[in-house]
């Protein structure tokens, strides 16, 4: 986990770009309108806020990926704990997705 979180202080830069929208309505919305590229869904969301944002994101044909914890994913981003998180660039979500592959690649 602490390879990962090293790995992620591109979501802090993305989130200092304003490219990050965080919590279930802001998340929701963006999947919504189209301006969202990546969801990222904490490893302690509860299971309906999972199934919701996993059914959303295979709706409109969105990747996305369970990862950290809500306090983990909340530090990154300089806010307190979330449980979702939307990347709105679409830089930044595909280098995000090459770094959570390969974390869990050497996991594996």
């Amino acid at each position: 986990m602490l390879v990962l979180y090293k790995k992620l202080g591109i979501l802090s830069i993305a989130a200092k770009a304003g490219k990050v929208v965080s919590g279930e309505f802001m998340c929701e919305h963006a999947i919504q309108d189209g301006t969202a590229f990546l969801v990222l869904i904490a490893e302690d969301a509860s299971a309906n806020t999972c199934k919701k944002f996993i059914n959303k994101c295979d709706y409109y044909n969105l990747p996305y990926r369970i990862c950290l914890n809500g306090d983990t994913l909340g530090k990154l981003i300089g806010k307190q704990s979330r449980k979702t998180v939307a990347i709105t660039d679409e830089g930044f979500a595909r280098q995000i997705i090459i770094k959570l592959d390969s974390c869990k690649d050497m996991e594996v």
